[in-house]
């Protein structure tokens, strides 16, 4: 073989095998790819929405969940977590949980996180408002159920219909409504955006995911690389696609004895909680068992307010 077709069938080697290449490698990452929290299985996000102006350095985070990934009892979960609840900030002092990010971003929340309720997190996504309008509307808005109230507080008159289609904007303003209720009721609401959004993401094949992803990173803030991602993407489609809903559970438990709400010291309005019912958190996460049907809930002779 001359020289000249030796180098004309390297090149077309080259040209051939480097985008399998490529492709072998990105596999070889998502099915190997593993998050430094991830416990026997579990793999635990904290999702956070914040409301900060322009030029602001130093926000509160208006929303904040737990997204779980259970690969061992094949499950999806989100956990709020009330912002007013009152807790020990390391090297802050006490105050409310969503000021943990005004003193230190995502790191000081975890370590809060860690330390109060004993759940350690180290992945984080967080979006501002205006990123979420940017998400919902690339994704073709989302689907949510509202009550008479909520519809009549963002001035839909259809009423013939509790499931409306919303745009980002009008999202947006759902999470925000106020007058209607209380603190809690918001946090029902900004998780059915999200659980809104996932539903989405869950109808669309998975061989989209990957555009999507990237088309959407732009709008968020996270300290997780895209192959990392695109594998709990998979992981969340896996588990969903079988039928498996979703779970919701709020932290601290409302129910005026392992939580009471109210001015506190100079904290403001705040949620004291129940230090033993941490265990309810852990083992809804963890354990996969429905903080309504823990047994701790019958042991009021151990509620300890953290006050």
């Amino acid at each position: 073989m001359s020289k000249k077709k030796k180098i004309i069938l390297s090149m077309v080697l080259i040209l051939f095998l480097l985008p399998l290449a490529v492709f072998g490698y990105i596999y070889f990452r998502i099915q190997n790819a593993k998050t430094d929290n991830q416990v026997e299985g579990i793999t635990n996000i904290l999702l956070l929405g914040t409301d900060g102006r322009e030029n602001e350095t130093q926000y509160r985070s208006d929303c904040m969940m737990i997204l779980t990934i259970d690969n061992t009892n094949k499950s999806v979960k989100v956990t709020s977590l009330a912002r007013d609840t009152y807790v020990d900030i390391p090297g802050q002092g006490k105050g409310k949980l969503n000021a943990s990010y005004f003193w230190g971003k995502e790191q000081l929340l975890f370590k809060t996180i860690k330390n109060e309720f004993g759940i350690d997190i180290d992945k984080f996504v967080q979006v501002d408002f205006d990123g979420l309008v940017d998400v919902i509307n690339t994704i073709g808005g989302v689907d949510v159920e509202m009550t008479g109230k909520e519809m009549e507080a963002l001035q839909i008159s259809d009423t013939t219909s509790t499931v409306h289609t919303l745009t980002g904007e009008q999202a947006i303003s759902y999470c925000r409504i106020r007058d209607i209720d209380n603190a809690i009721y918001r946090d029902g609401r900004q998780r059915k955006v999200i659980l809104g959004v996932a539903s989405k993401f869950m109808s669309m094949p998975k061989a989209e995911y990957p555009d999507m992803i990237k088309t959407l990173l732009p709008c968020v803030s996270t300290n997780m690389g895209f192959v990392e991602i695109l594998n709990l993407a998979y992981n969340a489609y896996d588990i969903v696609s079988k039928g498996v809903e979703i779970k919701q559970a709020q932290f601290p438990i409302i129910d005026e004895i392992h939580s009471k709400g109210g001015t506190y010291k100079d904290a403001g309005w705040v949620w004291l909680y129940d230090k033993n019912s941490t265990v309810v958190l852990k083992q809804f996460i963890f354990d996969d068992i429905p903080m309504e049907e823990n047994k701790y809930l019958n042991e009021t002779n151990k509620i300890e307010l953290n006050g």
